[in-house]
């Protein structure tokens, strides 16, 4: 862990999100997010790194999530609201344009960032998140993505999600989690800061409502095309989405690289920690931003 991690608090229209920074002050900014059932703590390897490149690297835990504002209805969680989480941070920092990063469901909120909002974003990267215009499309065309996603539509069930992932001290959670990445790449004590997040009262609920939100995501946020340079990261292995759209999700982006990891799964920041901390810092390092 960074020592030198400082515990930030932003207080925004309907909700307070905490965060976690690191990096010189006047740095250009990095926002991080994570996914599902994560916390920032799952950006712990890169932070450093990044930091140390002199990027000011903010990591929040999204709403919903460990010691930010956890809202009851499921309303709360749609899209045009977790952008307006993120792009309320940045203002907070008096960022007016920002680098980005989005793993998992922090990848569809940077997808949807930089889609409603693209001037306010320098670059952009993606870790095993598609763009929503293929996972539509994908879903729609390809069977076995289907069955890959049925946990996507047992999430917006009513209560027995969060009764499955209370039980037995969360041990469903703690098994989807080891059995869909690498041997050893999740600790006991990594566990244990994840366990402690799911505990905050109101935390089961307010991750899996973003699930339950996702029925109103066909809702148009901007413009599909993306036209700022956009970087995915994916690991090949990944046991819950196709690589196959990782390279579809190139077509909304004129300016879009792919490095796919032939030997990671959807956890690859875990995994490969080096790798994509170098593939953060090389691609964010072409500072085009004006603040």
């Amino acid at each position: 862990m960074n020592p030198d991690l400082e515990h930030l608090t932003f207080p925004l229209a309907d909700v307070s999100i905490h965060a976690v920074a690191a990096g010189p002050q006047d740095g250009p900014l990095v926002i991080l997010l994570h996914g599902f059932p994560e916390l920032w703590y799952g950006w712990r390897a890169q932070i450093g790194p990044l930091a140390e490149a002199g990027f000011r690297v903010t990591v929040p835990d999204q709403r919903g999530y460990n010691q930010s504002s956890k809202p009851k209805d499921w309303r709360a969680y749609e899209v045009p609201r977790l952008v307006g989480d993120v792009l309320g941070i940045a203002g907070r920092l008096g960022h007016e344009r920002f680098l980005l990063a989005g793993h998992d469901w922090g990848g569809i909120v940077a997808w949807a960032c930089a889609m409603a909002h693209p001037d306010r974003i320098g670059r952009l990267a993606i870790l095993n998140a598609p763009h929503p215009s293929v996972f539509r499309n994908y879903m729609r065309t390809h069977p076995a993505q289907v069955l890959r996603s049925y946990y996507i539509f047992f999430m917006q069930l009513p209560w027995l999600p969060e009764f499955l992932f209370k039980a037995a001290n969360f041990r469903s959670m703690t098994a989807a989690l080891t059995r869909t990445s690498r041997p050893g790449t999740f600790s006991e004590q990594d566990f244990e800061h994840y366990r402690e997040a799911w505990r905050q009262p109101g935390a089961p609920t307010g991750m899996i409502n973003w699930y339950r939100a996702l029925r109103t995501i066909g809702k148009p946020i901007g413009n599909p095309t993306i036209e700022l340079p956009v970087k995915i990261l994916w690991g090949a292995q990944d046991r819950f989405l196709a690589s196959e759209m990782a390279e579809l999700s190139l077509v909304y982006c004129p300016k879009g690289q792919l490095t796919l990891l032939p030997e990671a799964s959807h956890w690859l920041q875990h995994e490969e920690p080096a790798a994509v901390s170098q593939a953060l810092k090389e691609f964010f390092a072409m500072r085009d931003l004006s603040d």
